[in-house]
């Protein structure tokens, strides 16, 4: 009796193990030809500190060669808004406009964002009991977006409340939650239903007061499901210390199961000390916790927004290590063009951005310079690309190894690949290098409806003979 109860224990514990290494993630998102993507760019500002800011076609290129499949647009609710003295400003919206059509041209997919910047008279505590109809006058600013770009397939969604906020109100962080903030959530996308019901709706929670935080993050845990569909949970992480880094994932990921949502970090990084431009150690230490988070992302699978793609023409001073920023480039400028290589390179890392089929897992091993891809393919879903980056990982070519079907590999010196092994049933045009776009485009992989490994190492890949090596 024990030894049955010994062997059906560990075929049980088999066949865990067995289903677990080949289930799907289920993080990332879904395009309308049902691939699966995982989203991945830079938060695009409209304004910083010193005024307006706008971005032009190669600066969306240099976006999509960092790995950018998604923008974040910041909008400024002072533009769009009747709060105060403000006033919905069309000029505003035909910048919004130019940008996603600039994106879009680059291959980069667009969510809004709304804060509360620029906006005078308006109050969190305002807002939440809504005395004088605050709530609609919100609402009426995402109404003039969704209206914009309720048929524009390349804005895929909408970040409803940036950072929600308690502040002075005498209220517990549970009952502001769900009280209030979840409430609003549904009521805003209720009312954005009739314009689009495939937008995607990013939720945050509320953005706890200083001094109050859990495991050092001061973002407040959502334990009540919201009723309505589309939603993706859009947390932010700006964390530095490395032991808190997992655990914070591991609870945001409770969060999302019990959402019923895919997580998409929001924002994410620690902001950079002016010091560290001119410190090996303190750059060497931001490697070390940059490192470790995009690690953890990877592992999860989930899809995640750098904040910001943008010149440093002005810093905050909020922190107590003295002036800072998030700007990911360090002239002084408003888009700037000289890379904190020490964040970028790590930002910029190899990941599957699109696959027609499903992603079972994927990590990028920075130590080896290695990407593991596992998937289930699904040809008739359309194209697949993995981001590659071989301009800043692979200066010495790299080599893609596909199940047992190819190898290819290509060289900074050759325009295209170089084929040292396929099987018969693989068509190698299906494989084509965009180096404009550091992605590798497979048009159908070599076998369909079957579970793969992809797998992208540095070097040319050099083919042993065996008659070679037995001589």
């Amino acid at each position: 009796m024990y030894i049955n109860l010994l062997g059906f224990l560990i075929v049980l514990l088999l066949q865990i193990v067995s289903f677990s290494t080949s289930a799907t993630i289920k993080h990332g998102l879904r395009d309308a030809q049902d691939r699966h993507m995982i989203p991945r760019g830079f938060v695009a500002n409209t304004n910083d500190h010193a005024g307006a800011v706008d971005f032009q076609p190669q600066d969306y290129l240099r976006m999509s060669r960092m790995g950018a499949n998604v923008q974040v647009i910041r909008l400024e609710m002072g533009r769009l808004s009747r709060f105060g003295n403000g006033s919905f400003e069309p000029a505003y919206m035909e910048r919004l406009k130019r940008g996603t059509k600039l994106a879009r041209e680059a291959g980069i997919k667009t969510v809004f964002k709304l804060t509360v910047y620029g906006t005078g008279g308006f109050s969190w505590e305002a807002l939440w009991r809504n005395k004088n109809n605050e709530q609609e006058i919100y609402i009426d600013a995402w109404r003039h977006v969704w209206e914009a770009f309720k048929d524009d397939e390349y804005v895929i969604g909408y970040d409803l409340v940036n950072e929600p906020r308690k502040l002075e109100m005498d209220i517990s962080y549970d009952d502001l939650t769900n009280k209030y903030l979840l409430p609003f959530y549904e009521k805003i996308i209720d009312a954005a239903l009739p314009y689009s019901d495939q937008k995607k709706f990013l939720i945050q929670t509320v953005f706890m007061n200083k001094g109050d935080a859990i495991n050092r993050n001061q973002y407040h845990e959502i334990k009540q499901k919201i009723n309505r569909k589309n939603i993706v949970f859009a947390p932010h992480i700006y964390q530095e210390n490395i032991d808190y880094i997992g655990p914070t994932m591991q609870r945001f990921d409770k969060e999302a199961d019990m959402l019923e949502a895919p997580i998409l970090v929001g924002e994410w990084g620690f902001p950079t000390f002016v010091t560290t431009d001119g410190s090996v150690k303190e750059q060497l230490n931001y490697i070390e916790f940059y490192i470790k988070t995009a690690e953890i992302f990877d592992e999860m699978g989930i899809g995640a927004i750098k904040a910001w793609f943008l010149g440093n023409r002005s810093y905050q001073n909020f922190l107590p290590g003295g002036e800072s920023t998030w700007a990911i480039f360090s002239d002084k400028q408003a888009v700037g063009t000289v890379e904190r290589k020490y964040i970028t390179d790590i930002i910029a890392r190899p990941y599957p951005q699109l696959i027609a089929g499903d992603i079972q897992s994927f990590m990028f091993h920075f130590a080896t310079r290695t990407l593991d891809l596992n998937i289930r393919t699904d040809n008739k879903r359309g194209a697949s690309k993995i981001f590659i980056a071989a301009d800043r990982h692979y200066p010495d070519g790299f080599s893609v190894h596909v199940g047992d079907d190819l190898i290819l590999s290509k060289s900074p010196l050759a325009l295209g690949f170089t084929v040292h092994h396929s099987s018969s049933n693989t068509d190698v045009s299906n494989f084509i290098w965009d180096e404009s776009k550091q992605q590798l485009v497979v048009l159908a992989w070599p076998k369909d409806n079957a579970e793969i490994n992809v797998k992208v190492s540095p070097g040319i890949f050099e083919f042993e003979d065996p008659k070679a090596k037995n001589n």
